[in-house]
């Protein structure tokens, strides 16, 4: 029904998006930024179990278990895989599927022939509050099988993190460093780096700005993209500035 409410001249050429792993605060975030800029004409969201879709414009496809790669073909042209677990006490967030990381490729697989030719997998924003195990699946990621599927643009978001510090020489160096940084304890915990939302932010630009080809946004361009001028961070990482 949403699909045919969604059919129009307004929509007509626009492309569809599938999302996997629309959970956590991250997809969440993902999901209404991508959904709430209307640039798609319609959005699939993965569940395991029916639900009713609590934005305008996103269906429910309902996934069987087991391999991705032998689930029945759907229609998309952008995909996009997140890796945060659900919160378990929202209940449409149980009912979503959420990928394991050993599951990817065969995802990447059954995405590219439902049609996509723009797959976006964004990991983790905040790692440190990951089970240990998807912790270790993630760091084993075999981006290179991804990539080779032949996708028009394949953009990977890495978990955000906070460039090195430069060591300080001098003892007067080292005292000031360390009086200013007993301030970052002042700063509510809300606007430290890095947020689900500024990392939505930056998938969403990447996604209107990528020219094809393979793009990795490594954790230091994340990070520096959540602290503000995400579009500027973007256009420099994606040699379009």
């Amino acid at each position: 029904m949403l699909r045919g409410a969604l059919r129009g001249s307004s929509t007509v050429g626009m492309p569809r998006l599938v999302i996997a792993g629309a959970t956590g605060a991250l997809g969440n975030e993902v999901l209404r930024r991508l959904v709430g800029g209307a640039a798609f004409r319609s959005t699939q969201v993965l569940a395991r179990e029916p639900i009713t879709a609590g934005l305008r414009g996103v269906e429910v496809t309902v996934v069987p278990p087991g391999d991705p790669s032998e689930w029945p073909r759907a229609q998309a042209d952008v995909g996009v895989v997140l890796f945060d677990p659900p919160r378990l006490f929202y209940d449409r967030e149980r009912a979503l599927w959420t990928p394991a990381p050993g599951q990817l490729p065969a995802l990447a697989r059954w995405m590219r022939a439902s049609g996509v030719r723009t797959l976006a997998v964004v990991l983790p924003h905040a790692p440190g509050r990951l089970p240990e195990a998807l912790k270790r699946g993630l760091a084993n990621l075999d981006e290179q099988a991804i990539a080779s599927l032949g996708f028009d643009r394949l953009l990977i978001l890495r978990s955000a993190q906070k460039p090195a510090e430069s060591r300080h020489a001098s003892a007067p160096a080292r005292l000031a460093h360390w009086m200013l940084s007993i301030f970052k304890y002042m700063v509510p915990s809300s606007e430290q780096p890095v947020r689900a939302v500024k990392v939505a932010e930056l998938l969403s630009i990447a996604l209107r700005l990528a020219p094809p080809g393979i793009h990795v946004a490594a954790p230091e361009v994340v990070w520096e993209a959540a602290q503000g001028q995400a579009r500027a961070v973007a256009a420099r990482w994606l040699g379009c500035a």
